[in-house]
């Protein structure tokens, strides 16, 4: 349950905008942000997870909005219809304001543009929309991959955000008909992981036990321990009411507690009304509703951006020892690989050496298992040169001794193809020529016993090629999948 608020009143004491506020965890935060940088670049290869705050919500329900707030700038995609398509992970990372003017102490950075600095914060939004066009098409379609785009401004608090697409539940455009529960998949693949802070965004005007971003958030987070509530668009409630029990959590408990906020609305967008100016009318709002005063830690933007990085701060300390210990499993397995793998070498005459060791090394360990030389023999099983013997000795020679060489073969055959060979003569010894009519006929009987043989020598040498230089080549796996496959044509082509 959240506890009672002990700070003073909204209008004895403004709140400062997040830039004036200490850089708290200046030195966590930005570790796992370069971690998140480097494991994005692995992709699923990594098994480690990373601690964040996943933005959840339904569609339309200010999400963007409060994204922007934080940020003080304008640089997400809007509409009245589904604008987050993919998952964007937003670091924000607080610089030292320059003070000279230029307009260069704020600028965004995406991790597929490598040193790109975007200063126009219009051009994020663009970059935003076309890699979202490039993997999720330009028709409402949406997609897991992620676009990581980073913030640098004096007037932010070190956050490191992931805004996932809002639920929806009528497809639009070209989204399949499953789209709501694709959606609430992707959500949960970010929500359900133990590194992973919730926040749910819902709105006012809406009623808080049906909210969506708070159902799925319960489902993860069932005991409510990673979950922030934040309750937007405070300004257009009924008259009368108020959300004071609502970010009291007197409703449904968070245990970290609900922030309220005060939305820009779509006419604000449309003429250009300035985050600067909206975070000034939002703290009239509260300032102007006596209601609130006792609440005013958990009221308005600068709040949440506070509350924000000091939890951050807090779950990444909690489990800091246990993921150091995991990265310092993964690194010692890694080193150890690695060294298997021995020296790189660079110089093409290095390269071509190092090939022709390891095909004559190659040769050598094969024929050895074909003639009996092998150091690691097998105690259970036939297995080289020995096999090859037992299929040619036992299962060849008796699939020979079962075929009847007279089978289907009388004397009257015998005699008419001799008469039929020697015309009006009467002959006086068997002619050459239905001799080897009758013989080649009979010999064709060898043929799948024969063909029977050759499957089973192939299968022993391929099984011998897998089991020549098998920790050698562990380091040039495209070079063992060409040498077998090599091998099998050369195989095939002999058998």
């Amino acid at each position: 349950m959240a506890e009672e608020p002990a700070s003073p009143s909204l209008s004895s004491q403004p709140q400062p905008p997040p830039s004036s506020a200490a850089p708290l965890g200046s030195s966590v935060i930005p570790i796992v942000n370069k971690l998140q940088d480097i494991f994005a670049q692995l992709g699923s290869q990594s098994m480690i997870e990373l601690p964040q705050v996943a933005v959840v919500g339904s569609q339309s329900s200010g999400k963007s909005s409060v994204l922007e707030a934080l940020v003080g700038r304008d640089f997400l995609p809007r509409g009245n219809e589904i604008c987050t398509r993919r998952p964007l992970v937003l670091q924000l990372l607080q610089t030292k304001r320059k003070g000279d003017g230029s307009g260069e102490d704020e600028w965004g950075e995406f991790l597929h543009l490598p040193g790109k600095r975007f200063y126009d914060f219009s051009d994020i939004r663009s970059e935003i929309q076309a890699e979202t066009a490039k993997e999720a098409g330009g028709n409402k379609g949406v997609s897991d991959k992620q676009i990581r785009l980073k913030i640098f401004s004096p007037n932010v608090l070190d956050i490191t955000l992931v805004d996932l697409p809002g639920i929806t539940k009528v497809p639009v455009g070209d989204q399949p008909s499953d789209i709501e529960a694709r959606i609430r998949t992707m959500i949960m693949s970010y929500i359900k992981k133990p590194s992973c802070l919730i926040l749910a965004v819902t709105a006012a005007n809406s009623d808080l036990a049906n909210s969506d971003a708070l159902q799925i958030a319960g489902n993860a987070d069932p005991d409510g321990y990673r979950t922030i509530g934040i309750i937007t668009k405070l300004d257009i409630m009924d008259r009368g009411t108020d959300a004071r029990n609502l970010l009291l959590g007197k409703v449904i408990p968070l245990r970290l507690g609900y922030v309220g906020v005060v939305n820009r609305c779509q006419e604000d967008i449309i003429l250009n009304r300035s985050i600067k100016d909206a975070l000034a009318a939002e703290e009239k709002f509260f300032r102007s509703r006596p209601v609130y005063n006792g609440v005013a830690d958990r009221c308005g933007v600068p709040q949440l951006a506070k509350k924000l990085n000091q939890i951050l701060v807090q779950h990444i300390k909690s489990i800091l020892p246990g993921l150091k210990s995991r990265i310092s499993s993964a690194l010692v397995s890694v080193a150890k690989e690695h060294a298997s793998y021995g020296e790189i070498t660079e110089s093409k005459a290095g390269q071509g050496t190092l090939i022709l060791n390891i095909l004559s090394k190659y040769s050598e360990a094969f024929s050895s298992m074909v003639e009996g030389r092998n150091e690691e023999m097998s105690t259970s099983e036939l297995a080289g040169g020995a096999r090859i013997h037992y299929i040619f000795q036992s299962i060849f020679v008796k699939s020979l001794e079962e075929v009847d060489p007279c089978e289907d073969l009388t004397d009257g055959d015998i005699q008419t193809i001799i008469q039929n060979a020697t015309g009006p003569r009467t002959p006086l010894f068997v002619p050459e020529v239905p001799f080897e009519v009758l013989i080649r006929k009979q010999i064709a009987r060898l043929l799948d016993p024969s063909l029977q043989c050759a499957r089973f020598i192939y299968n022993e040498l391929i099984k011998i090629s897998h089991h020549c230089l098998v920790n050698e080549l562990q380091r040039f796996p495209v070079l063992r999948k060409r040498m077998d496959e090599v091998i099998g044509n050369f195989s095939a082509r002999w058998s």
